[in-house]
């Protein structure tokens, strides 16, 4: 694929005798006294979902509406020591309520199961794989249908094996499943070695390949066809396969469709872009086109109307599109405008990117404090009032 840059509701149906009256839980208005076999078959079915209900937002902090179609196909009040065992075997392992709740939300049938045959095996095999349980909890909760399939067992040791032998260290391994915790439900020399191999073939430092499958291991996960024509393309470009750029060129072609590319080419160029300037931008930093639209839009928005940064001055700086405008640019910048308008930010200095939005945040409030405090003590205050603002 070659860009533009290079071209219940619930219904009651009740007999005629009796009374349509019927609440949610069963019970029949006063004005009906006598019973009968559908009454009581109502009641108790609607019992029964009560309680499933009522257990799947207490037990397990499922929202109410959720639990409530939920418990159209699951009925707990029967197997309430194994939903109880369930729960109390993902508590052992440390699982925090909210990845509970993500677990059982995702499949809340686990409830009817017994954790010693469904839960246990998948556990010992990612035990075994060095695992703690911490990240056990945080895999299976990231991803708990995959990682919870019967075939986990057949293609987590593979897997594994294959990894070390691209990362080589076990930390490299454990970070890479972490990143990507369906990773180890894939065959990797059907999904993964071949592409890895046309890397090399390409000219990519084996080094480097090893950093991007740690960090982000989603990028090989393809066809080899389709793999094969983002190579091309990122080549086309005229990126250069010895630099790390190259890989990030194709984690973020490969991230979306042609459509999506193009709805954001527009964008950028609804903002007075032009398709020169938008491939400087990604070939300087191609994760500025893996933003959402709203996120670009924002953005550049404040960027622009709030700060009157120039474009030109945006393209040069286009890791800026990647950064939290909650956490880091609004509050920052304002700060920056605040000091700017007292007139204490000497001409010579202007706006140094690399202080102001590369720093983390010790850093930058350490810097802010050493350089600026003294001549505006307010100043932590007000950084503070703009982050909170702004969040």
């Amino acid at each position: 694929m070659v860009f533009n840059f290079i071209r219940r509701r619930f219904l009651i149906h009740a007999r005629p005798h009796i009374n349509h009256e019927l609440c949610c839980y069963g019970s029949l208005s006063s004005s009906s006294s006598k019973s009968s076999p559908f009454t009581t078959k109502t009641s108790a079915s609607l019992n029964q979902h009560s309680f499933t209900v009522t257990y799947l937002i207490n037990s397990c902090g499922i929202s109410s509406e959720y639990a409530i179609l939920v418990s159209k196909h699951l009925d707990l009040s029967k197997s309430l020591n194994t939903a109880d065992s369930v729960l109390a075997f993902l508590n052992n392992y440390g699982f925090t309520k909210s990845q509970v709740s993500k677990v059982i939300y995702t499949r809340p049938k686990l409830l009817l199961s017994d954790p010693e045959t469904t839960l246990l095996p998948s556990f010992q095999t990612l035990n075994s794989l060095g695992l703690s349980n911490t990240d056990i909890a945080a895999i299976v909760a990231a991803r708990p249908k995959g990682i919870l399939a019967k075939k986990l067992q057949d293609t987590a040791i593979p897997c594994i094996n294959y990894l070390k032998s691209v990362l080589g260290s076990d930390d490299k391994v454990i970070s890479c499943i972490k990143r990507f915790p369906l990773a180890l439900t894939y065959d990797l020399k059907v999904y993964a070695a071949e592409n890895i191999q046309l890397l090399l073939d390409t000219g990519v430092p084996k080094l480097r390949i090893s950093s991007m499958l740690a960090q982000q291991p989603r990028t090989f996960f393809t066809s080899a066809d389709r793999f094969k024509k983002v190579v091309g393309d990122v080549k086309e470009m005229g990126f250069d396969p010895s630099k790390s750029r190259f890989l990030w060129a194709i984690h973020a072609i490969r991230a979306m469709s042609k459509s999506t590319w193009d709805k954001k080419v527009e964008l950028y160029k609804k903002w007075g872009w032009s398709e020169d300037e938008i491939f400087v931008a990604f070939e300087k930093y191609p994760g500025c086109m893996m933003a959402s639209p709203d996120k670009i839009s924002r953005i550049l928005d404040f960027l622009v109307n709030t700060m009157g940064w120039e474009r030109s001055y945006i393209v040069q700086w286009p890791i800026v599109i990647c950064f939290s405008s909650e956490k880091r640019i609004i509050p920052r910048c304002l700060v920056y405008q605040y000091l700017a308008e007292k007139g204490l930010i000497e001409e010579k200095d202007g706006f140094c990117f690399n202080k102001w939005l590369m720093y983390s945040e010790s850093k930058f409030l350490k810097w802010l404090v050493k350089r600026y405090v003294e001549e505006a003590p307010e100043l932590l205050k007000l950084y503070q009032k703009h982050l909170d603002e702004a969040n």
